[in-house]
C-alpha cells in the first residue's frame, strides 16, 4: 500500500529519483518548516527519513513529519541501531545527511562528536562513514555570533560537513529559505560535471531610454536566465547571472543592468568564464535620448539608430559561448543561428521563435559549430539542462 506522499514524488524534477536523504530535525521554531521542505525534497524524486530531537518533537509533532514523508521518524534509538542502518558503512546507506534546521547546541555536538540525541548521533556516524552533511542553522543572531558557535561551524567546515548560512533579518539568523536549502541539495547529490566552471548567465530586457520616463525595450520575463543559472548552480558551477530586475536567488552571485551598454560594460569588468551564455533580450536600436519628459499631445518621429552588438564582447571573456536566436518561425531561427554563429565566433547558438515568450515551455534548436542541430522541447528547465549537456 502506498502513501500519499507518493503521489507528489518526482512531480517537480526527477534529480533525487533513488536518493534517500536523511532529514534530522532540531528544537528551533524553524522545524516547523520541515514539513514544507520534506515534501519539495520529495517532489525531486527523494525518499526521506525523518530523525527528531527531543526538544524537535516539542515544537513539531512526529506525526507531522510521517504525513510529509510516509516514514514515521525516528525519535530514539533502538535494538535496530537505525544511524547504522541508514549512515553506517553499508552499501545501502542514504546519501546525506541534512539537518534542518540545526541549533547551536546541535551544531556544536556534531562539531565536538557528542551523540546525546538521535540526530547527533546520526550526523556522528554519517562522518565516520563518508556519508555527506549539510547543517542548516537556525537561531537568534546573538547567538549565531558567539565565539564559540562561530568556531564550531569552523570545525565543520574543515571537516567538509556543508553549512547554508541563515537569512540576517528581525535580529535573528533565519533558517535559509526551502528553495535554497533544495538547491543545495541537489547540488550536493547532483552530477558535478561542471565543478570548478565559472558560469556567466545574461538574461532579461534591456531597456534604452526615450526620454527622463519613456524606454524602448522587448518582451523577456527572464524565465530562461534564472532555469540556467539555477541549473548550472545545480551542476556544481560557480554562476553569475547579469539581469534586468529578475528575482534571482541570493546563493547566486548577480548584476544588474539597464541598457546594452551596461552589458559592454560588465563584460569590460569581468574575470574570464568558462561558460557564458546570452539569452537576454537585448535592443537592437538605440533611440535618440530626449531630456526630461517629451509631451504626449504631440505627434513625433523617433530616430533609432543601430545599437553597438553586445555578442563579440562576451565571446572576448569566455571559452565558450553561447547565445539565442529568436525569429517568428523555425526555419528562419535555424537558418539565421546558423549565420550569427559564424558571425559572432560562437560555439552553441540555441533558436527558438516567439511562441515561446511569455510561456513556462517552449521548442527549441540547438546548433552546434559543426551546422547539427537538436531540437529540444518542454518546459524552461528541461531546455537548460539540454542545453548544459551539450557544452558541459
Amino acid at each position: 500500500m502506498t502513501h500519499p506522499c507518493d503521489d507528489i514524488r518526482g512531480t517537480l524534477s526527477r534529480h533525487l529519483d533513488h536518493k534517500t536523504i536523511v532529514l534530522g530535525v532540531t528544537g528551533s521554531i524553524a522545524a516547523v518548516e520541515t514539513v514544507r521542505l520534506a515534501r519539495h525534497l520529495i517532489r525531486h524524486g527523494a525518499d526521506v527519513i525523518p530523525v527528531m530531537t527531543p526538544a524537535a518533537r516539542e515544537i513539531l509533532h512526529p506525526y507531522a513529519l510521517e504525513f510529509a514523508t510516509g516514514v514515521a521518524p525516528v525519535t530514539e534509538l533502538t535494538g535496530a541501531v537505525e544511524h547504522v542502518e541508514h549512515c553506517g558503512a553499508r552499501p545501502d546507506n542514504a546519501d546525506m545527511v541534512l539537518v534542518a534546521p540545526c541549533t547551536a547546541n546541535t551544531l556544536s555536538k556534531i562539531a565536538l562528536g557528542i551523540d546525546d540525541t538521535p540526530v547527533t548521533t546520526y550526523a556522528t556516524t554519517a562522518l565516520g562513514s563518508d556519508v555527506p552533511v549539510m547543517v542548516v542553522p537556525a537561531m537568534h543572531a546573538s547567538m549565531y555570533d558567539n565565539t564559540f558557535v562561530t568556531g564550531n561551524l569552523d570545525r565543520l567546515r574543515e571537516h567538509h560537513v556543508a553549512i547554508i548560512g541563515p537569512r540576517r533579518e528581525e535580529g535573528t539568523a533565519k533558517i535559509a529559505t526551502v528553495d535554497a536549502v533544495v538547491a543545495h541539495v541537489l547540488r550536493m547529490l547532483g552530477p558535478h560535471d561542471l565543478d570548478g566552471k565559472r558560469v556567466i548567465v545574461v538574461g532579461g530586457a534591456t531597456a534604452e531610454p526615450v526620454d527622463d520616463v519613456r524606454v524602448l525595450t522587448n518582451r523577456s520575463s527572464g524565465t530562461m536566465a534564472r532555469a540556467l543559472a539555477l541549473t548550472a548552480f545545480i551542476r556544481g558551477a560557480d554562476v553569475e547571472c547579469w539581469h534586468s530586475g529578475l528575482s534571482i536567488p541570493g546563493y547566486i552571485t548577480a548584476k544588474q543592468f539597464a541598457t546594452h551598454g551596461d552589458i559592454i560594460g560588465l563584460s569590460k569588468e569581468a574575470a574570464h568564464a568558462d561558460v557564458v551564455v546570452n539569452c537576454a533580450a537585448i535592443s537592437d536600436f538605440v533611440p535618440e535620448r530626449h531630456e526630461g519628459k517629451l509631451s504626449s499631445e504631440t505627434a513625433m518621429d523617433l530616430h533609432l539608430a543601430p545599437a553597438e552588438r553586445v555578442n563579440p564582447y562576451l565571446r572576448d571573456i569566455a571559452d565558450t559561448a553561447v547565445a539565442f536566436k529568436l525569429e517568428t518561425s523555425e526555419e528562419q531561427a535555424v537558418e539565421r543561428a546558423r549565420v550569427r554563429l559564424q558571425q559572432d565566433d560562437f560555439d552553441v547558438m540555441v533558436a527558438n521563435t516567439t511562441a515561446s515568450l511569455g510561456s513556462d515551455c517552449m521548442q527549441a534548436w540547438i546548433v552546434d559549430r559543426s551546422g547539427h542541430v537538436t531540437p529540444v522541447q518542454g518546459d524552461k528547465q528541461t531546455v537548460a539542462d539540454r542545453l548544459l549537456d551539450a557544452i558541459a
